[in-house]
């Protein structure tokens, strides 16, 4: 298998993102990175709704 096809600054900055070492995220299969990124931005989003429906009930109660 070879190591997955994305910039040295890609590689970092989705190694810190997904909490594992540079060494395996490079060596990673595509279908597990795949899935881990796919997790990744679902809980983004679950995190933006949750912050969007705070703001909404602190503003029906202002």
């Amino acid at each position: 298998m070879k190591p997955l096809q994305i910039s040295p600054e890609t590689a970092q900055k989705l190694a810190k993102q997904l909490n594992v070492p540079l060494e395996h995220l490079m060596h990673m299969p595509q279908h597990i990175l795949l899935q881990k990124l796919a997790e990744l931005a679902k809980s983004a989003s679950s995190d933006e709704n949750n912050e969007d429906n705070g703001n909404e009930h602190s503003e029906r109660k202002s």
